[in-house]
């Protein structure tokens, strides 16, 4: 059997869907890739269309006939990040599998996870309204007012492969500790992590009823999904192209998007460097630069762009690129050989258009060492389109006000960073960066899993971190009393 000669930890994740209950097979397989090798590690069974809506009708029953207490629902969730802290290696075995990640970053997975889960719990006894201040109207100060919140029903979940873990439970543990059912659809690229996690749900002591996996390709099942109405809220993180697909579908039901991003952080020239240039290089180069707030853009004060490009090259020439099972590794594969291959297209794209490469690029099967690039013309697709890629592209800055408007001019806004002593430019910075998130000596990658996270323009809408995702996830009820 393929998983019993990949995973040593004696990991085996169902290969089939979640179905009340019971792990369900289909009519069909796909083939999940070990992301290093390229080589089949399991088949997994694709859910069927009438799979998809026995899934929803059977979560949309438990939802309509009411959660567990908060308490109940809190006590399951810290039981699961028990479990998972118990199953560590199995998980870890699971991701650097079919994710690629280094053995680094997927224990770093699963560690926020855990945390994601303990403040999921955290919050499900918390979700509450507000009182309603009708002295503030004239002749009304006799009224008294309050607002309750009731889960929404069915929640979707749309989830990508570059965080088959922490960001499943961003969606899932915040929707189920609001008191909603949950249908999950992972990524076809890493299906077995959430079969891994469903199991470790069940096994904690959610209400199977409560929870359906659904696999498959987003094209079939994904599709499908779109097309039950008893969904309601759809929770995705993925491209800004899909995003506009489910938000077309999703109508006047509610979403929360997450989506494509081209991430800036800008050093200043009394940044302390020393700080800055680590933390730059984890964020431009973890999981393979894979992640939507990766540092793309580095925008560096003319005084110091030299040496930040020097010390980012040396930085880099530490971290190993090649096989994630190696301890010593710090950049994995890419997702596919064919988005390697894109990669290296664009940076040889980039060096023809006058670009500089000056480390890394070097592609082997779906390995691309760490690279770094100045002099990027404008239209170069590693400045203008986003790479989700292990590169970064520095452009020396003397004008700030010019800095901002060109970080500012991608259609995208999820998150930005920048590193300066100096207050007054910093909030100046806050007030004008048009991103969700703005980061101030941090990069535009630290994200703390209690903040609020999300983005503006083509980045999408809504936020996640426990307490937030579950005010989406929820409605908002007025009761009023006159005496």
């Amino acid at each position: 059997m393929l998983l019993e000669k990949t995973f040593h930890s004696g990991a085996r994740p169902p290969l089939g869907s979640l179905i009340e209950g019971r792990w369900v097979q289909g009519e069909s397989t796909f083939t999940v890739l070990d992301k290093y090798s390229a080589t089949p590690i399991a088949e997994v069974a694709s859910a069927t269309r009438a799979q998809v809506a026995q899934a929803v009708a059977a979560t949309h029953r438990a939802a309509q006939a009411g959660a567990p207490a908060p308490a109940e629902r809190a006590r399951v969730l810290r039981r699961v990040g028990e479990l998972i802290a118990e199953r560590r290696d199995h998980f870890v075995d699971v991701m650097v599998a079919e994710a690629g990640f280094t053995v680094a970053d997927a224990a770093g997975e699963v560690d926020r996870a855990v945390i994601t889960l303990n403040l999921s719990a955290e919050e499900a006894p918390r979700v509450v309204g507000d009182v309603v201040p009708f002295a503030a109207s004239p002749g009304a100060h006799q009224r008294m007012g309050f607002t309750l919140r009731f889960p929404v029903g069915v929640v979707c979940a749309i989830t990508p492969f570059n965080s088959p873990l922490n960001t499943v439970l961003h969606k899932v543990a915040a929707a189920y500790g609001a008191g909603n059912a949950v249908v999950l659809k992972p990524s076809a690229y890493t299906p077995l992590t959430s079969a891994l996690l469903a199991q470790a749900l069940l096994d904690a002591g959610m209400p199977p009823e409560f929870l359906a996996v659904v696999q498959g390709e987003g094209d079939s099942v994904g599709t499908w999904l779109l097309q039950e109405q008893d969904v309601a809220f759809y929770t995705f993180t993925g491209s800004t192209r899909v995003g506009r697909i489910i938000q077309q579908a999703a109508g006047l039901r509610r979403t929360q998007m997450e989506l494509g991003s081209i991430a800036s952080t800008l050093v200043c020239a009394d940044a302390n460097l020393d700080r800055a240039i680590p933390k730059i290089a984890n964020a431009t180069f973890r999981k393979a630069g894979q992640v939507c707030t990766s540092v793309q853009r580095l925008y560096v004060e003319a005084p110091l762009a030299d040496e930040v490009a020097q010390r980012l090259a040396e930085y880099a020439a530490t971290l190993p690129a090649g096989d994630p099972r190696d301890p010593a590794t710090r950049i994995g594969p890419l997702v596919t050989r064919e988005a390697a291959m894109r990669t290296e297209q664009w940076l040889r794209e980039a060096q023809e258009q006058g670009a500089q490469l000056l480390c890394g690029g070097q592609r082997d099967g779906s390995v691309i060492s760490p690279a770094i690039l100045t002099r990027v013309p404008e239209t170069g697709r590693v400045w203008c389109q986003e790479a989700f890629a292990p590169l970064v592209a520095i452009r020396p800055f003397d004008d700030f006000d010019a800095a901002i408007a060109s970080a500012n001019s991608t259609p995208y806004g999820l998150s930005a960073g920048i590193f300066s002593q100096d207050i007054d430019r910093c909030l100046s910075a806050a007030r004008r960066l048009r991103f969700g998130t703005i980061q101030i000596n941090e990069t535009s990658s630290a994200r703390s899993d209690v903040m609020p996270f999300g983005g503006v323009k083509d980045s999408g809408f809504g936020k996640e971190g426990p307490w937030h995702a579950m005010r989406e996830m929820t409605e908002e009820r007025l009761v009023t009393f006159n005496p």
